[in-house]
C-alpha cells in the first residue's frame, strides 16, 4: 500500500545530501528535447557542480543539444549517439563542443551526466569514448571479493570526472566511512542496501538517487539476498579551487 498521498516518503532533502526516490520523481522535457522526458536529480539549484538526469525516450526521441561534455549510460533499450549504437549496458563521453545528436531506436532509460570540462595546460581534450560495461574489468575495491567496481571513464588527466559501476555481495559494504572533497551522484541500479549520509541512516532500493556534497560523511552497505549495484559519479583529477 503506498502512503503517498498522505506525505509520506523515502525521500529526503539535507543540507549535504538528497536521496530521491522513484515516489517523488516529477518528468518534464528539457530544452531541445523530441519525444523525450527527463527526471532531473541533481543540478545547481541542488549546489551540485554538474547535472544528472534520467531521460526517458520513445522510439526516435532525441536529446537536445549542449554546449558542455556529456556522459550517457543506457539502462534500457537502444540509442544511436555520435553514429554509435548504444544497447543496454553500453556508455559514451561526448567531449566538449560535440553536437551529436542522441536519438532513441526503441523506447530507452538513458542516465544522461552533463559537466562543463575543466581544461589542463599541456592536456589534450579528451575525445569521444564508447564502451560496454561488460568489457571493463571488474576489480575488488580494497582486495575485498565481496564489493566490486568497473571504471568506466580512464584513470587519465584529461578527464575530469569519473564514472564507475559497484557491485555488492549480499552483506558486502564499504571498509570506512568516507569523507572527502568530491561530490556524488549516484543511482541505484539492482538489490537494496543501507546508506549512512552525514548523521542519518536511509535504507536505499533500485531506482532511488542519491547526491552528496563535498565533505558529506558517506558509507553503504548491501541488504537482502541479491547484489546490490550503482552507477556512481565523482569529480576529480583537478586541484580543488
Amino acid at each position: 500500500m503506498s502512503f503517498a498521498h498522505l506525505g509520506s516518503t523515502r525521500s529526503s532533502h539535507q543540507r549535504n545530501h538528497l536521496l530521491q526516490t522513484p515516489d517523488t520523481f516529477v518528468r518534464a522535457p528539457l530544452p531541445g528535447m523530441q519525444g523525450a522526458t527527463a527526471i532531473v536529480h541533481a543540478a545547481p539549484a541542488l549546489g551540485a557542480k554538474f547535472v544528472q538526469y534520467t531521460a526517458e525516450m520513445q522510439p526516435g526521441g532525441q536529446l537536445g543539444p549542449i554546449h558542455s561534455q556529456r556522459f550517457l549510460y543506457v539502462m534500457e533499450g537502444d540509442i544511436t549517439a555520435a553514429q554509435h549504437q548504444l544497447r543496454t549496458g553500453s556508455y559514451a563521453v561526448l567531449p566538449e563542443g560535440d553536437a551529436s545528436l542522441v536519438r532513441a531506436a526503441s523506447a530507452s532509460r538513458v542516465v544522461v551526466i552533463e559537466k562543463k570540462y575543466q581544461a589542463l595546460d599541456g592536456v589534450p581534450i579528451p575525445t569521444l569514448l564508447v564502451g560496454h560495461e561488460t568489457d571493463v574489468e571488474e576489480r575488488p575495491l580494497d582486495g575485498d571479493p565481496a564489493l566490486r567496481v568497473r571504471m568506466l571513464v580512464p584513470e587519465g588527466p584529461n578527464y575530469d570526472f569519473a564514472v564507475n559501476t559497484m557491485t555488492y555481495d549480499p552483506g558486502g559494504s564499504l571498509s570506512m566511512v568516507e569523507i572527502h572533497v568530491m561530490e556524488h551522484g549516484l543511482l541505484m541500479l539492482e538489490g537494496q542496501g543501507i546508506y549512512r549520509l552525514g548523521d542519518l541512516w536511509y535504507p536505499t532500493a533500485a531506482g532511488d538517487f542519491i547526491w552528496m556534497a563535498p565533505y558529506c560523511p558517506q558509507w553503504f552497505g548491501a541488504l537482502g539476498k541479491t547484489p546490490a549495484k550503482y552507477l556512481i559519479y565523482k569529480d576529480w583529477n583537478r586541484r580543488p579551487i
